[in-house]
This record gives structure tokens, C-alpha cells and sequence, in this order.
């Protein structure tokens, strides 16, 4: 009896040629690093080097995360993954009331450039490639990082790194939006022209399906998803007027990696070729470059338990694995201890050494796309595929992502997808193992690692120090430009460096936007 995939697909016992029957093996795979990048989108993939091992990391202050960075960097992580704490990403300074009870909670407390400045301290910005998740609020993040890496003597053009900078993905999934979706996609597309201009190896953009997949959506949902907010995002920079290799090259995503290693393989592989297609055959993209799909991932925190949570380690391991198998550019690990509080260094440790020895003590480095001619991935890359592409489908029939989260449509098939799951793990048909099957009937203490309630109030006197040592005068000024060119058409991130630059707040300058562009106000479910 066959069973069925986390996207609900069947799942056949044995797979032979007859699943293959009629495939044309040229256009369906090519060669790595070839049109349509099934197998990879460089030819020799980790035979040459490993993808880069990115740990996220952020909590409390701008200091603890910065000796979180370089106990990672020394341990030997490749590359700096940013997380912001909630007032952060909503664009809210750490003393503003709404902002209480969750400075450095979930991630760092940046509230201006003073503490960016600190975060990257003694950490050299041309030799690092820095991930930052912030969304509504990336050109911010963005432009301090450059104002502190000017001020460490290196040039924009040295700087690499990603902003996740992705806000259809807030609409539908994850909640931390600021402005309506009119004004995000404007500075989306003033930021694509502000980083070709300025910092040209920066990737302007990581379109997610993770936060997605953690809300529930099954891995074809994930991908159909994500690449309708990826075309979406292509249409509203050709509409601003720039060539699509232009920008194009600079675009990344962003997937999970669940512990169904056979579907999450055959999702990467899809993507990569429904994108592929997607970019040469609608856009007209020539540059081979324009036309890949490259990708962090990240194992999938949803899966995690605070029941036994070390067999998360075992958890990791095999998500890590999947994520290799299916071509990953880069990859976090999650640290096992996630489920119940932020990682302690000896957790965060394991979760890079996890990475390690995927990297370097196992063989599936040793050849590029391990499963090219599997029956059984190949059929399934065929089947998501085709899952996929009828969502997106069904996206464009409600006339692109903006229309379609507007009518609240990925929202309400993400909800039913994580029904449908929870119904499964509480009959018992999908087992969580120390959840709903090999319980314990006592679980061992363990000592998590907790914030500082008295971060708040360090922050908010570091910002009334900020506000009182500052020329107000110069920040007004800033401020008002940055209002008029919000009002106008001039791109929105020079008056808002020089803002930045002048010691405005994260809260000040989003602020100033919200009384140009207002709010957003979600709708109804579909």
C-alpha cells in the first residue's frame, strides 16, 4: 500500500523504469550547473568546496551577540546569520511601550548605529559573508552594516552577504510586516537599484518558504509559494525599469529542511527547475546566472521537540542531510535545545560540528547530485513539480501573490495543510518520536540558556544617552527627506543612510515612513 508525501503525495512501495516512462532525461535533468539546474547550478558543486556552514545567531544585547559571532567563527562556521529581536523587526525602538517585554528576546536589540557597531565589532566585514533576517525593515540593517563596514576602511563593493528583505512571505506566514504591500514592493525595488549601484555582490533579496513550511505548509505549498512571491517581485523591478539580468543574478531563496529526505530532495530539484524556466521563458532572462536558483537552508525548527530534546540531534543530522543532498548554497543547522530556549554554546557548537561531518567525514561531497536517476526522486521531483506549478497556477488566476494574499488565499491553504498535520500526529498516523510514540515517563531536567530582563532598560538608557549626545537638528533634516522622497519617486535609501548616519533610530525612521505610507491591515481569510 502506498504511502503518501508530507505535500500528499503517493509514495509507491517499489519504483522502477515504468515510473519514467516517456521522460526525456535532457530537458527533465541536463548536466550540474546547466539549464534547467535540476542537478545543481554549478557544475561541480561541493567536489570543489563545501557550501558555506552559516550559523544564525542573535539575542540580548548587540555585545553578547557579537562574542556569540566569534565563538562561531572560531569554532569554524563560514559565514554570519543575523537574528533580530521582534521590536527590531517591526521597525519599533527597545523604550517603546509597544515594545515591551521583548527586547533581545527572540533575537538582537539594533536600535541604531551605535549598536550595529558593536554587533560587528573586531569582525572584519571583508572577510565575512553576513545573513540578516529582517524583512519590513531591511534597507535599514542594511545601510548601517555598510556605515560600519565604511568605518571599519572597507568598500561597499567588498561587502557580501544577503538581506532576507522578503515581506509577501509576512502576509502570508509569519506576521512581521510594517507598511502595505504597494510601498514594500517600491522599496524592494529602490533597494535592488540602491545595491547594484553601491554594494554589487550584496544578494538584494532571499525569498522564503521556510517561514512558511514552519507555518504548516507542505513542501509543494513551499515552493509554489515562494516562487509566486519570486515572480512577483521580478514584475515590480522590470516595472520600475530595470533589466532583468540586471538584478536577477542577486536573487536567492530561502527553504526548510524537514526529515523526509527522499520529498525535500526532490523539492529543491524542483524548484531549481520550475525557476529555471520561470526566468528564461517569462522574463526572457539570457544571463545563465539570472536563471538559477540558489538557496539557504535551514533544518526545520517545527520539528523540533522539547520532549527528549536530544534526539533532535539525530533530527538535524538527517534534515542537514537532505539539505546537502538536494544542493543547498548554504546551511544552518538548529541547535537541539531550540524547542525549549535560546541555544547555549554547547548546543549551538554541535549543531556547526553536525555540519562538519556531513561536510567532511561522510562521502556525498565526494560527487555531484548523489541521486540523479533515482527512480523514486525523479518521479517525485515530477510529481511536487506538477503540485506546484497548479498552486502557482491558481495564484496567477487570482491575479499574482499581492491579489492572491489580499484575498488571504495562501494563508487559508497553508492553515488547512497544518490542520491536516496535526490531525495526523494526534491519531497517531504521523509518529513524532517522544511525542506521540517512545515517550518517557519522566523527562531529565535541563538548564536553558535565558535573556536578561534587564536588557530593556539597558537598551533604553543607551538610547536616551543616543538622543541627548546627537545633533537633532541633522536628524530632523534627514528625517524630512527621507519623508519627501517616500512621497515622491527618488530612491528612498540615500536620505535614509544619511538619517541613519546622523544617529536616527530604527523606530525614528520607520516611523517616518509609516506617517508617509501608513500601516498594513490584514484582511478576511480567503
Amino acid at each position: 500500500m502506498a504511502r503518501e508525501s508530507e505535500s500528499g503525495l503517493p509514495i509507491e512501495p517499489v519504483y522502477g523504469p515504468d515510473a519514467l516512462a516517456g521522460w526525456d532525461a535532457g530537458e527533465k535533468l541536463g548536466d550540474p550547473g546547466v539549464y534547467p539546474f535540476t542537478r545543481g547550478v554549478y557544475p561541480s558543486m561541493y567536489t570543489g568546496r563545501p557550501w558555506t556552514m552559516r550559523q544564525y545567531a542573535g539575542f540580548g544585547t548587540a555585545t553578547e551577540s557579537n562574542a556569540r559571532y566569534k565563538q562561531l567563527i572560531a569554532n569554524g562556521t563560514m559565514g554570519l546569520s543575523v537574528a533580530f529581536d521582534l521590536p527590531t523587526q517591526m521597525g519599533h525602538d527597545s523604550d517603546a511601550p509597544i515594545s515591551s517585554g521583548e527586547v533581545g528576546k527572540v533575537g538582537v536589540a539594533i536600535d541604531s548605529i551605535e549598536d550595529m557597531r558593536v554587533l560587528f565589532g573586531g569582525i572584519p566585514l571583508d572577510k565575512v559573508s553576513t545573513s540578516m533576517t529582517i524583512n519590513a525593515p531591511a534597507a535599514l540593517l542594511l545601510l548601517m552594516y555598510q556605515l560600519v563596514g565604511e568605518e571599519q576602511g572597507v568598500a561597499a563593493g567588498q561587502l557580501t552577504g544577503t538581506i532576507q528583505n522578503d515581506v509577501l512571505k509576512e502576509y502570508i506566514a509569519r506576521g512581521t510586516y510594517i507598511f502595505p504591500p504597494k510601498p514594500s514592493l517600491r522599496l524592494i525595488a529602490d533597494i535592488f537599484k540602491y545595491c547594484k549601484a553601491e554594494i554589487p555582490k550584496w544578494n538584494t533579496i532571499s525569498i522564503s518558504g521556510y517561514h512558511m513550511a514552519e507555518a504548516g505548509a507542505s513542501p509543494a505549498q513551499e515552493i509554489a509559494f515562494t516562487l509566486a512571491d519570486g515572480i512577483e517581485y521580478v514584475r515590480t523591478a522590470v516595472a520600475a525599469g530595470m533589466d532583468i539580468d540586471d538584478f536577477a543574478p542577486r536573487l536567492s531563496f530561502f527553504f526548510v529542511s524537514r526529515t523526509t529526505i527522499l520529498e525535500e530532495v526532490a523539492k529543491f530539484r524542483a524548484a531549481r527547475r520550475i525557476w529555471a524556466r520561470v526566468m528564461r521563458e517569462e522574463f526572457g532572462a539570457k544571463n545563465p546566472k539570472s536563471q538559477m536558483l540558489r538557496f539557504h537552508t535551514q533544518t526545520a525548527g517545527v520539528q523540533l521537540t522539547a520532549q527528549q530534546p536530544e534526539v533532535n540531534l539525530v533530527r538535524v543530522a538527517v534534515q542537514g542531510l537532505a539539505a546537502v543532498l538536494g544542493g543547498t548554497q548554504s546551511l544552518h543547522t538548529n541547535s537541539f535545545d531550540e524547542a525549549i530556549a535560546l541555544p547555549t554554546d554547547k548546543s549551538a557548537r554541535l549543531a556547526l560540528r553536525t555540519q562538519q561531518v556531513l561536510a567532511y567525514e561522510t562521502d556525498v561531497t565526494a560527487t555531484v547530485d548523489p541521486f540523479a536517476g533515482s527512480y523514486v526522486v525523479e518521479k517525485l521531483t515530477d510529481d511536487v513539480e506538477a503540485a506546484a506549478l497548479e498552486l502557482m497556477r491558481k495564484v496567477e488566476d487570482l491575479g499574482g501573490a499581492v491579489n492572491a494574499i489580499e484575498h488571504g488565499f495562501q494563508k487559508s491553504e497553508i492553515e488547512q495543510s497544518a490542520y491536516r498535520i496535526q490531525q495526523q500526529t494526534d491519531a497517531g498516523e504521523r509518529v513524532v518520536v517522544g511525542v506521540n510514540r517512545y515517550k518517557l515517563d519522566e523527562e531529565e531536567p535541563y538548564e536553558p540558556l535565558r535573556v536578561d530582563p534587564a536588557i530593556e532598560a539597558q537598551q533604553a538608557e543607551r538610547l536616551a544617552k543616543l538622543r541627548v549626545g546627537r545633533d537633532q537638528q541633522a536628524v530632523d533634516t534627514a528625517l524630512a527627506a527621507l519623508q519627501e522622497a517616500a512621497q515622491g519617486t527618488a530612491n528612498v535609501l540615500y536620505p535614509m543612510k544619511d538619517a541613519l548616519r546622523a544617529r536616527a533610530t530604527v523606530g525614528e525612521v520607520c516611523n517616518a515612513l509609516r506617517e508617509v505610507w501608513g500601516t498594513y491591515v490584514p484582511t478576511d481569510a480567503f
